[in-house]
């Protein structure tokens, strides 16, 4: 009996050892959604469908002025936390339309969009 109660314990010993000698695991941050980084508002090329590799990579809150940016493009909320975007007919963010979640995209014509606002 106490052979199996010392087979039990060096058991026990070893596998706290390896446990502790494996060191710690690190949380890895989840994968760009497509190639859009975490917390960012990105825009894709014109008619890029699907959405592989965007242009515009936006992090800040507030307006972000857009030149050149005509026909159907992927734009994605891929910011956390319920923070918004919106697509604005003016620049320096007026004119704005709706809110787009955080976590979504919208494949919209960007002909009369001069800018992109993030909030939080």
């Amino acid at each position: 009996m106490r052979r199996m109660f010392r087979g039990a314990a060096a058991l026990a010993t070893s596998v706290v050892a390896v446990i502790a000698l494996s060191g710690t695991v690190e949380a890895k941050p989840a994968d760009a959604w497509a190639g859009c980084p975490d917390g960012a508002v990105c825009i894709y090329p014109q008619n890029q469908n699907p959405a592989v590799k965007p242009t515009h990579v936006f992090y800040a809150y507030g307006a972000h002025n857009l030149i050149n940016q005509v026909g159907n493009h992927w734009v994605l909320n891929n910011q956390y936390g319920g923070a918004t975007a919106n697509l604005c007919t003016g620049s320096g963010g007026s004119g704005c339309g709706g809110p787009i979640p955080a976590g979504t995209g919208v494949y919209a014509d960007l002909t009369p969009v001069n800018s992109v606002r993030l909030n939080p």
